[in-house]
């Protein structure tokens, strides 16, 4: 069976949060900070794994940065 993501990737919203951050002028560390507003922890490294695509991310930390980054959990996937 085919996996949903193929090659080194690791998740589908990487590069979709990475633009959104910075379209808010959010630095990783910032955007780690007001996720822990929401009990959201990831720290900024992991913030940087994941705009890279070398993190998975859970369904409580989609929902978490839809909601600090002001957008639904849809908008984070890239429309092909």
């Amino acid at each position: 069976m085919a996996r949903i993501i193929d090659g080194g990737d690791m998740n589908m919203v990487g590069r979709r949060v990475r633009q959104l951050r910075l379209e808010r002028g959010m630095s990783q560390q910032t955007l780690s900070d007001r996720l822990e507003t929401v009990a959201v922890y990831i720290c900024r490294g992991s913030v940087s794994r994941i705009e890279d695509m070398r993190r998975t991310v859970t369904d409580i930390e989609l929902y978490g940065l839809a909601e600090v980054l002001g957008v639904s959990v849809v908008d984070l996937f890239e429309r092909r």
